[in-house]
């Protein structure tokens, strides 16, 4: 008698951990990164465009973080489409709880006493006169942000999961672009307006709802233009999934995918 498989000689299984690889780094670094706000018009060479939405007017200026969350986006997708649901609520409470655990370790390397000549080791020519500091700044997150991150991540995900499905169970293996858009859109609208909602208005800083809605409509138009800019990387990733699983295999693992969720 044959002796079955291991698991990771199994293609789907490997599949798997490849996408849940990139889909938690890219969560994992998009919190980190998130603190850092950069002007959309002037990384491109362009002016600053001025929008004016009730009553409240700036420029495209984002988190850093929003350059990474529609890749997120585009990997539960796709682990949705060959996993089903339940692949999608494993990889995202894993990655909240992955999250969660990057985040202690670094308060905790944070709370760690500086040695004293690392802290008198930055340049003042670059305007970093205080390791210490400057590695608190980056590192040390606010808990609202934090907190509302993570729970608008886990809401948009499990929404766009079941939304995804639910299309694909009437479309079949067809449309791709209407299922991955339409759950895109609910995804994005939770965490556009949760993690500022969270953050902002219940956080210290009380934003007003005219600012909450403005902001929050902002970031939600941006994140939804670079998603459907995205349909084509979308498509390429199907095709590439196809010629390593074999179109037979891949077919069946969609199948297999529906009926688990």
């Amino acid at each position: 008698m044959n002796p079955s498989p291991q698991p990771l000689q199994q293609k789907s299984t490997r599949l798997f951990v490849v996408l849940a690889g990139f889909f938690v780094t890219n969560a994992i670094v998009a919190e980190f990164v998130g603190i850092k706000i950069f002007s959309l018009e002037q990384s491109l060479g362009f002016d600053d465009w001025n929008w004016s939405l009730l009553g409240n007017s700036g420029s495209l200026q984002f988190t850093a973080g929003v350059v990474l969350w529609p890749f997120v986006f585009i990997l539960t997708d796709v682990i949705n489409d060959y996993f089903g649901t339940k692949g999608v609520r494993f990889i995202s409470f894993l990655a909240a709880g992955l999250i969660s655990y990057a985040f202690l370790m670094v308060f905790f390397a944070i709370w760690l006493a500086p040695a004293s000549w690392w802290v008198a080791s930055g340049k003042a020519s670059l305007g970093v006169d205080n390791m210490q500091t400057a590695f608190a700044a980056v590192f040390g997150q606010g808990l609202w942000v934090i907190g509302g991150s993570l729970v608008a991540f886990l809401v948009g995900q499990l929404l766009d999961a079941v939304i995804f499905q639910r299309i694909k169970k009437v479309t079949g293996d067809k449309k791709i672009w209407l299922r991955a858009t339409a759950s895109t859109v609910v995804g994005q609208f939770v965490d556009s307006f949760v993690v500022l909602y969270i953050a902002f208005v219940l956080g210290p800083q009380q934003w007003s709802n005219d600012l909450f809605l403005a902001i929050g409509s902002v970031n939600f138009i941006y994140k939804l233009l670079v998603a459907i800019a995205l349909i084509p990387l979308l498509y390429f990733v199907h095709w590439a999934i196809s010629r390593y699983l074999g179109k037979e295999n891949a077919s069946e693992l969609r199948r297999a995918a529906i009926e688990n969720s």
